[in-house]
């Protein structure tokens, strides 16, 4: 396909502006309840098992059926975005967890509440491709890494929001509460986003150039008037992508690398972080005791989402993430040995701290940025099922690490799973650090792998 329109130098050419804060602040509310919910299973099942609601093992199948449904969703949402655009996908996720949440906190047992936990598991996972893929579209380049970093930043406040709301309505009002929260909260979110406009790169990608050209005049109209707008770069070609490209000795690495961090963030999230609750309930800790403890260590994920905010332009993606890899390893190693409670949440915050830092870069800006806008959502939906699928199993494997040899055996699987990781990066990542995606498209980067995007 010709490029016709130039939308993605006349987006990247310019200044922010309230249209684009209109734009963040939109998706990145629907991406809090994303992550709210996502969350929200560590303090409830911590609740489950001490009300004798559910056993470790159900525990294990709700986490298990979570990830079954997300990664059915991150396919499903990578193929309907690249097709019927972002704009339909995005709000057809927020709708099914919106009312799956609100569902669960009716369930009369924790067989209908793992049934439904899948039902918000298709949402979630859809939720997380969509509204990262689309905000990657819309933000200039030089700040791009920032941004989207900070949208990580505004999902993971989900984390401590869980964690304080646990804390105070799970001791005298039990779990129910914290889906009615997220329901609502995410229907709210649907009405409120109706108004976000659709991606001007994927109309012009998908041959729709009148309805690009329309929505940039828009857009353009509106950012004028904070001052003028500096010329467009010259267009590049639009090389014209089917999904058998990703197989292509070009993007083949790329899908390697999205597929191995994405199996790692996840595993380290909900093989370790979600499950501090129950670890803490299952050392002998009571429900209010455990909850105080995971709110302490888990206040290190808002700074840890901010230093991969702030490095992940400065230093780059490469670095960062494997600098955080490294942080994660060397906490990791010494958590289990840690004895004194003061240790134990220090260590853990320090822990939590580099795990996050990853965080804000995997989800939030890098595995986006690795693909053309043609394929970008199915690339970023395949990457995503890999991630998910590997987790399906995960909590399983974490119960039977953590009976066999506590939560040292648990940490041992996550240290590997980062050593592969930072082997991954340095070997085939690419660093998109301040260039346009279009760039990206076409090979226009030095990397330590010259993919050519064709």
């Amino acid at each position: 396909m010709v490029t016709t329109v130039n939308i993605g130098a006349r987006l990247d050419r310019l200044p922010i502006s309230p249209f684009h804060y209109r734009i963040f602040w939109l998706i990145a509310a629907g991406m809090f309840f994303d992550g709210y919910d996502l969350y929200v299973a560590g303090p409830v099942l911590g609740a489950a098992v001490q009300s004798k609601f559910s056993t470790l093992a159900q525990n294990g199948w709700f986490l298990s059926l979570t990830f079954v449904g997300m990664t059915l969703g991150s396919l499903l949402a990578g193929f309907l975005g690249d097709r019927f655009g972002r704009r339909f996908t995005y709000q057809f996720n927020l709708m099914i967890f919106g009312f799956a949440s609100l569902a669960a906190a009716f369930a009369p047992n924790i067989h209908v509440l793992n049934g439904l936990r899948f039902v918000m598991g298709v949402g979630l996972g859809a939720e997380i491709v969509v509204g990262y893929g689309t905000m990657t579209e819309f933000v200039p380049p030089q700040r791009r890494g920032k941004w989207m970093a900070f949208m990580a930043f505004v999902v993971v406040s989900g984390l401590p929001a869980t964690a304080i709301l646990a804390w105070a309505l799970i001791p005298s009002f039990g779990w129910r509460p914290l889906f009615v929260i997220a329901g609502i909260g995410a229907l709210i979110v649907w009405y409120l986003r109706k108004a976000l406009p659709e991606s001007p790169r994927w109309l012009e990608a998908n041959g729709r150039a009148a309805e690009a050209e329309t929505l940039m005049q828009t857009i353009e109209r509106e950012v004028a008037l904070t001052g003028p707008l500096p010329p467009p770069a010259a267009p590049l070609p639009a090389p014209t992508l089917g999904l058998g490209a990703l197989l292509s000795p070009s993007l083949l690495p790329s899908m390697v690398v999205g597929s191995v961090v994405l199996i790692t963030i996840n595993a380290l999230i909900f093989g370790f972080v979600n499950w501090l609750p129950t670890f803490f309930v299952q050392q002998g800790l009571s429900v209010t005791r455990s909850l105080t403890y995971t709110l302490v260590i888990v206040s290190g994920s808002l700074i840890g989402c901010a230093i991969g905010a702030l490095a992940a332009d400065s230093l780059g993606r490469r670095k960062t993430i494997i600098a955080a890899s490294v942080w994660a390893i060397v906490f990791g190693s010494i958590y289990p040995f840690a004895a004194a409670p003061s240790v134990v949440l220090g260590v853990g915050f320090l822990l939590i701290v580099g795990i996050y830092v990853l965080t804000s870069l995997l989800y939030g800006v890098y595995t986006s940025e690795l693909f053309p806008t043609a394929v970008r959502l199915r690339a970023n939906g395949i990457c995503n099922m890999f991630g998910r699928g590997a987790t399906i199993v995960t909590p399983l494997i974490v119960v039977a690490l953590f009976q066999a040899s506590g939560v040292g055996g648990v940490l041992s699987f996550m240290i590997g799973l980062l050593v592969i990781q930072i082997a991954v990066v340095w070997a085939w990542g690419i660093e998109p650090a301040k260039r346009g995606l279009e760039t990206l498209s076409t090979g226009a980067i030095d990397t330590p792998r010259q993919a050519v995007r064709v």
